[in-house]
């Protein structure tokens, strides 16, 4: 008999070997129905998948993470056999399932075009309506070289021939369409319904820049109708938000060929920096941070001690001076090292915290450059805190309340949790491991915060806490993070005097809240679509005349707010009242105030809120304290 082990613990006999779909259909015909794949002993297979022996199974429908992956594997596959169809003469390479989506890279003579992918997604509408069967067969390799090398693919037969001799391959076929594939894939193409493609953009075979250029085709597929509406609702929505357009459109910042992958603020994006680093400068002084400032360039030895020239290096920019090799820095922990190795520390002077908005440099890829959101220069909002053991589980809690309220007072209330525990390869004793585990998550449970696991993502010298936003259109950012390191300041020999007059290595917790700054910056012009809160806004108010015979009132309210220190411009152009309000009010500044003769004579102004709202007509003295409220209460 053979055993078949639940999700629930229930267990069902069988006297002979069994495939999932069957086991399914002993469940239930609804079950059956639903099911799209097995997963047998924590392996994903397909419902056609022979169970031979005891095992523990689990039926996997739409409703769950591994079976929507397997529809959007599959729905890969059914696009590159709509473009065989299509496109006889084009060559099929790769196609993996992504975030939300996949995507299959083609070679073919000529590009795409938006009416060929129309076409194409019509093809796979039809060929789904098929509910053609999918069925897997396995070839010897050499055998499946041969294969695809007659049907004219030369890139799968590549693929294939990188294969250790003496394997065998699997192979799915779909109608007239065969790829090679480990799987596991839906039992029929009419298991897969709401899909969309997207958009088509250049890759190089292999990712490697001296091969072929091929056309990646992106699309995304979901379990039902309202999930992919809503997922392409969330995309328009984005365009909309998109930081690069908002950008330009608000005079913030621009990107420039004549240096890739850094940013060039204009003084409005300026003035939004500077309100986000005084703000995190006050958090670091407020929270026992003592703000430090480390060298751009380091010598190369000093990479080499902690690891990162091994590692790293291809990531790093590199320059020499007088036969000496130095690095831009991409992080800044070694220079906080060297800055606590100063001087003798005790036990009294833990825990020791620096901060630095440090700048770093990273040779990122041209092709993974995004806007400011993945940048080649960022500052990080970088922390550091020098302490023993026994201080980790305190230090932990206090930074999660911290972060918790950073990420509020922007208007992030949603965070998601995640610890990232011991990977295979490591240094350190379990013991160790064991406390620093348990201090990350005994710091969150303290925080009453439910979270996830990673197991096996943590670096190799320690585990560490991700922390990942919301934002207002539901997408997530990973910004912050709590780092457990009982490494690199071993590395480096920074010691101080325990209690018992021995000398130690401290723990060195790696701490971050906003991350890069560039690319919270961004994420901040996106939560907010550019409408950002008065607290941040570049510019707070706009004061605009109805006439030139205002002008000097105008003037004069401007200078006041500045004195309070308000960051305001004044609107004097000779143009009507009516424009100068909507140009204002595309620039999305929070309160513009309108004044004309009769404001003048009362020493009031008219003010409208962003979004259209007039407020009426108030004292100047009001408004002022209204807008002081506005900041202070950071609405």
């Amino acid at each position: 008999m053979i055993a078949i082990t639940l999700p629930d613990g229930s267990k069902r006999e069988f006297a002979q070997p069994v495939t999932v779909a069957e086991v399914a259909a002993s469940i239930g015909p609804g079950l059956a129905k639903s099911a799209l794949a097995g997963k047998v002993d924590g392996q994903v297979v397909d419902l056609s998948h022979r169970i031979d022996g005891d095992a523990a199974l689990a039926i996997l429908t739409d409703k769950s993470p591994e079976g929507l992956e397997v529809i959007r594997h599959s729905t890969a596959h059914l696009l590159a056999y709509a473009v065989k169809e299509l496109f006889p003469d084009a060559q099929v390479t790769i196609g993996p399932v992504i975030e939300n989506g996949f995507y299959y890279d083609f070679a073919y003579k000529r590009p795409f075009t938006p009416e060929d992918l129309a076409a194409i997604e019509a093809r796979m509408q039809e060929l789904a309506r098929k509910d053609e069967k999918v069925e897997r067969r396995v070839l010897p390799r050499d055998e499946a070289v041969a294969y695809f090398k007659g049907l004219g693919e030369h890139y799968k037969a590549e693929i294939i021939g990188s294969i250790p001799a003496g394997e065998d391959v699997s192979l799915y076929r779909e109608g007239g369409f065969e790829d090679l594939c480990r799987g596991p894939h839906v039992p029929s193409t009419g298991r897969l319904k709401h899909f969309k493609l997207m958009k088509v953009a250049g890759a190089y075979w292999r990712g490697d820049h001296r091969n072929e250029m091929l056309q990646r085709i992106y699309g995304t597929a979901w379990a039902s109708k309202d999930e992919l509406q809503q997922y392409l609702q969330m995309l328009e929505e984005a365009e909309k938000r998109d930081h690069r357009r908002l950008g330009r459109e608000l005079d913030l910042f621009h990107l420039d060929e004549h240096s890739p992958g850094t940013v060039f603020w204009h003084p409005k994006g300026w003035a939004l920096w500077q309100q986000v680093e005084q703000y995190m400068r006050a958090v670091y002084r407020d929270n026992g941070y003592l703000e430090v400032k480390g060298p751009q360039i380091l010598d190369r030895a000093l990479w080499e001690q902690t690891g990162h020239w091994e590692k790293y290096r291809d990531n790093m920019f590199v320059t020499e001076s007088e036969k000496r090799d130095y690095a831009v820095k991409p992080m800044n922990c070694p220079g906080h090292i060297l800055i606590f190795k100063q001087g003798i520390k005790s036990y009294r002077d833990l825990p020791l915290r620096y901060g630095e908005f440090g700048q770093c440099h990273r040779n990122e890829p041209t092709g993974g450059l995004h806007g400011i959101m993945r940048v080649r220069g960022f500052t990080q909002d970088d922390g550091h805190i020098f302490c023993t053991e026994d201080m980790i589980l305190g230090e932990c809690v206090a930074y999660t309340a911290l972060l918790q309220k950073v990420y509020k007072d922007f208007g992030f209330e949603h965070i998601i949790y995640k610890v990232a525990t011991r990977p295979a390869a490591r240094i350190g004793s379990d013991e160790i491991w064991d406390k620093a585990e348990h201090a990350l998550m005994e710091s969150l449970r303290a925080s009453g915060c439910e979270f996830e696991i990673a197991a096996g993502d943590g670096a190799f010298y320690g585990p560490k806490i991700e922390y990942t936003l919301k934002d207002a259109i539901g997408r997530q950012w990973q910004c912050g993070t709590m780092q457990v390191d009982f490494s690199m300041a071993e590395r480096l020999d920074a010691e101080y005097v325990a209690e018992d007059s021995t000398r130690r290595h401290p723990v060195m917790l790696h701490r971050a809240i906003v991350g890069s700054m560039e690319r919270f910056i961004g994420i901040l012009i996106e939560q907010y679509a550019g409408a950002l809160p008065a607290w941040l806004a570049p510019v707070q108010v706009a004061v605009a005349p109805i006439t030139d015979g205002q002008a000097d009132y105008a003037l004069s309210v401007a200078k006041s707010l500045q004195k309070q220190g308000v960051r305001v411009q004044s609107d004097l152009r000779n143009e009507k009242i009516t424009r100068k309000i909507r140009e204002l009010s595309m620039q999305k500044v929070p309160y513009i105030l309108v004044v004309g003769d009769k404001e003048k004579a009362n020493g009031a102004v008219s003010v409208r809120a962003r979004g259209n709202l007039d407020l009426g007509v108030m004292p100047f003295d009001d408004f002022a304290a209204r807008l002081a409220d506005d900041i202070a209460r950071k609405v």
